[in-house]
């Protein structure tokens, strides 16, 4: 009986990140300051959240921002995906050797939908960011927390089928509710490898609107449930239009063209893109 008041409470937390009518979901990704530092497009995340927060479903964030950044008057109005792990910056060459940073008291203290953690298949930490996610998990699952798992690649991994599959599989194996990794070539075979767990796809560096929203487009078309987006948007010139784009292919189905065509309308007449 206690475990299926726990699974209630992961579905109702779950419910709240993905949206249960459609079954889709659009995160925005504000983690990077995490080992970034104050990277173009958050410099003032209060501007870029109170900008971007009334689009997204779903904010992937991390402690401090949600304490120094969100306005009280929009504290609780969207989801927070809390990332909770981390340790190294920019300015070391292996991003991979991270710890739990957040622990699952601080998560519900902060009303955290669900919590994120970062895990490095083939690199030298791997087997500790594995850990970092079962240890998460375990104590997640104790208070009906959702885990996401993020396939984080390093420099010399490639972001092929065979990789991310593997990833993501391991995540699944180890207990995530949801696998965050990154589109590729035949990825409907990846989303079946993990279903019926959801897959939501990242953004990765900044490429292109029409780039951005044809990787929104192919991500849905082969079965993710949503994208996790961030320097995509808030890095773009016309970060209004391009989340309103994403939006627009992921819940209501809309063409890359048609996407394309909310973006413009954001746009000054000069700037439109074909």
């Amino acid at each position: 009986m206690v475990n299926a008041y726990l699974d209630i409470g992961i579905q109702s937390r779950m419910n709240r990140i993905i949206n249960s009518k459609d079954n889709r979901v659009v995160m925005l990704a504000i983690d990077h300051p995490y080992f970034q530092g104050p990277t173009t497009g958050l410099r003032n995340m209060s501007n870029t959240i109170t900008t971007l927060l009334p689009y997204c479903d779903c904010l992937m964030t991390t402690r401090g921002a949600v304490r120094s950044n969100i306005a009280p008057e929009d504290v609780g109005s969207k989801p927070i995906m809390l990332r909770v792990t981390g340790g190294n910056s920019v300015l070391f060459d292996e991003l991979s050797d991270e710890k739990l940073t957040v622990t699952i008291k601080e998560a519900i203290r902060m009303d955290a939908a669900g919590v994120a953690v970062s895990v490095y298949i083939g690199s030298a930490n791997q087997q500790q960011t594995i850990i970092n996610l079962t240890e998460m998990i375990n104590h997640a699952d104790e208070y009906g927390i959702p885990v996401l798992a993020v396939t984080a690649v390093g420099k010399n991994m490639a972001r092929n089928l065979r990789y991310l599959s593997l990833a993501s599989r391991i995540c699944q194996d180890a207990g995530a509710r949801i696998i965050k990794t990154y589109y590729c070539e035949e990825f409907s075979k990846l989303v079946d490898a993990v279903a019926p767990t959801p897959v939501v796809v990242a953004g990765g560096k900044y490429s292109s609107p029409p780039d951005a929203l044809q990787m929104a487009y192919n991500s849905v078309q082969a079965g993710a449930v949503g994208v996790d987006f961030g320097r995509n948007i808030f890095q773009d010139d016309n970060p209004i239009g391009m989340i309103k784009g994403i939006c627009a292919i992921v819940h209501e189905n809309h063409t890359v063209k048609e996407a394309l065509d909310i973006y413009n309308a954001y746009l000054p007449d000069a700037c439109k893109l074909d």
